[in-house]
């Protein structure tokens, strides 16, 4: 098995087979990542080949510093938030003092499966799961999250509350279904 270095080497020059490599090593989870911010899997599968592209394209500027995986995860990120923007769905104007009136119940979720959050993620709408992503899995900081999406601090505050609200809201009606059909 080849090096990332290696690879990373020889994808710069552009050889097929690093290329062909380097996706079958990260696909998987660069999809993961589109998954969580699409709501479908063609929008999804869409945006992997457009993140591969956009690595293959731009690998030259990877200058060995930091983590390459890293590197290509902002990457793959960056195009999930393009793509939102672009279909202009972030709808974020919720002001934050109304997002801190919420009563927080922390028992709903705590206990969650990754494959049961990713389902509930598809129930949320733009603004909050894009904020959710950023912050709870990506582990952006608000502000940074706030550069990113062209929104304040508090907007970003106010998304991961309510996100996170809907979030228990839709896990407790969904275990109440299955607990009703059980």
């Amino acid at each position: 098995m080849q090096s990332e270095v290696h690879i990373v080497q020889q994808c710069q020059k552009q050889d097929p087979g690093a290329q062909k490599a380097l996706y079958e090593k990260y696909s998987g989870l660069f999809y993961a990542i589109c998954l969580r911010y699409m709501k479908n899997n063609v929008e999804a599968e869409d945006l992997l080949v457009t993140s591969f592209y956009k690595i293959f394209s731009k690998i030259d500027q990877y200058q060995g510093n930091g983590s390459f995986e890293g590197w290509m995860k902002r990457i793959v990120v960056n195009e999930c938030l393009m793509q939102i923007r672009k279909n202009n769905n972030l709808n974020l104007h919720v002001e934050i003092e109304k997002a801190y009136d919420l009563k927080q119940d922390s028992t709903a979720i705590s206990n969650i499966s990754y494959q049961e959050l990713l389902e509930l993620l598809d129930d949320l709408p733009t603004g909050y799961r894009t904020v959710f992503n950023l912050y709870v899995i990506e582990g952006y900081k608000h502000r940074e999250i706030a550069e990113q999406l062209g929104i304040s601090i508090n907007t970003s505050k106010s998304q991961l509350i309510l996100a996170k609200k809907k979030l228990r809201e839709i896990y407790k009606k969904k275990h109440r279904i299955y607990s009703i059909r059980n």
